[in-house]
């Protein structure tokens, strides 16, 4: 889901050259350097999971300008085919930004461990891969002192965000940098609505709806290779089944809950929530069809968000703000920074009283723009616990759906639970932690007889 936008910015893009200029300086003089990559002034990456969310980030992180070289040194992936496809789409894009010899490509369950061991502090490892490994990246780059840029969910469990925050807090003692792709975040258009927010140009904020309500998407069980059921439950799974990529709500409308706590300044103290099946569904998969949250603040306040897959129904990708003085708009379709305040609470063209000066990039290439400049410069940039806290919000909500009870706060992130208890022992030959039937159906929620916190 990462792109990037080459679209110029020259008041930004003046700024970053200039920023890089300093940095050179500063390095040639053989000082703060902590703030690049050693002596070269190359950061290097490396790409552990080679998908499609992966090589977009790296042709973000390869789009910045002003902020001296950045080259992809190492990939990591569990499938041959697939990472030397990638990379070679990758090296028809940058081709003067690819260094990666065959002896940097690594396979297999530790790949990742090889492909951080050749890294250096100042170095990117970008944690691409599903979410049911990436606590585990996470943690080895930060004990070896490497820069993290992590991709969303950040666990599919509650378990694992401990993990991932216990990574964070010692990465913020290291001074190593953690980006978290939430990258909505880091768009200027928004920025400027929550500053009118936080001035009380809406007044209150009494309601946020966030929706992404899109087509049917089902899936059957593979008929591909069945001589590795892990390794098929992973290429095929992904977010079909929990314990490898949180399922599809968590994976796509994590990005606009996250949102509806940056608008409230909070994070929920509870969820409550449904969900269910289409009707004559065929999903040999764990998912429901449709998510309906509500998420109650410390204020009482409430976030309604609501995820649907359904053929022949209306669509939304939005989210939209209440409050006592006006409504407003967020963001829109694919995270566009679609942002605007209305006159009154009627959401329409003809009611639009106010817009911010449009963004110049996507939210992914400012994402990566500011993590790289927080690199160059040795600025403080740590997102691993707002990012956790976010996927805490997400967990709760889907809990709420599965369980048919509420969720609090409390209960989600004093929870030990996971899906797979031995993440760290991961190889080819390990027992799946779930099984499909005889008919290939996974395990489906049914309240009363499902546990996930």
């Amino acid at each position: 889901m990462s792109q990037s936008n080459t679209q110029p910015n020259s008041g930004r893009r003046q700024f970053l050259k200039q920023s890089g200029i300093v940095t050179a300086a500063v390095a040639s003089l053989g000082i703060a350097r902590s703030a690049h990559a050693a002596e070269d002034n190359t950061i290097r990456l490396a790409l552990i999971g080679c998908g499609g969310r992966g090589t977009g980030a790296v042709a973000d992180a390869l789009s910045v300008q002003g902020e001296g070289p950045i080259a992809l040194y190492a990939v990591a992936d569990l499938d041959e085919v697939r990472m030397n496809a990638q990379l070679k789409g990758l090296t028809n894009k940058f081709a003067d930004k690819i260094n990666v010899s065959d002896d940097r490509k690594f396979l297999g369950f530790d790949a990742y461990r090889k492909a951080i061991d050749l890294l250096r502090p100042g170095d990117v490892a970008m944690c691409t891969t599903r979410a049911y490994i990436r606590p585990v990246h996470v943690e080895y780059a930060v004990q070896k002192g490497v820069n993290v840029f992590m991709e969303k969910p950040f666990s599919p469990d509650p378990g694992g965000l401990k993990r991932m925050l216990a990574a964070g807090e010692a990465a913020e003692k290291k001074n190593v940098k953690v980006a978290a792709g939430l990258q909505c975040r880091h768009s200027p258009a928004r920025q400027a609505l929550i500053d009118k927010i936080r001035s009380g140009e809406m007044g209150d904020i009494p309601l946020i709806r966030a929706n992404r309500l899109g087509g049917r998407s089902r899936w059957m069980e593979s008929q591909g290779d069945q001589s590795n059921v892990l390794l098929e439950q992973l290429k095929f799974g992904k977010i079909n089944l929990f314990w490898i990529g949180s399922g599809h709500m968590v994976d796509n409308l994590i990005h606009q809950i996250d949102e509806c706590c940056w608008i409230k300044d909070a994070w929920p103290v509870s969820a409550i929530g449904m969900g269910a099946r289409e009707v004559g569904s065929t999903d040999c998969g764990q998912n429901l069809d449709t998510y309906a949250m509500e998420y109650t603040f410390p204020d009482g306040t409430k976030a309604f968000c609501g995820f649907r897959r359904q053929k022949d129904s209306r669509s939304d990708f939005a989210t939209y703000i209440h409050g006592t003085k006006c409504a407003a708009q967020f963001s829109g379709n694919v995270h566009a920074a679609t942002v605007r305040m209305f006159k009154d609470q009627r959401i329409s063209e003809d009611h639009v009283s106010w817009t911010p000066t449009p963004d110049a990039f996507r939210p992914w290439q400012y994402e990566w723009n500011d993590f790289i400049h927080s690199i160059r410069t040795d600025r403080p940039h740590n997102e691993a616990k707002r990012a956790c806290y976010a996927d805490y919000v997400s967990l709760m909500g889907r809990a709420a759906c599965h369980t048919g009870q509420e969720v609090t706060w409390d209960q989600v992130t004093s929870s030990d639970f996971q899906f797979c208890q031995y993440l760290d022992d991961l190889q080819t030959d390990s027992e799946v932690p779930v099984k499909a039937d005889e008919n290939g159906q996974f395990p489906v929620p049914v309240p009363g007889r499902w546990t996930e916190l």
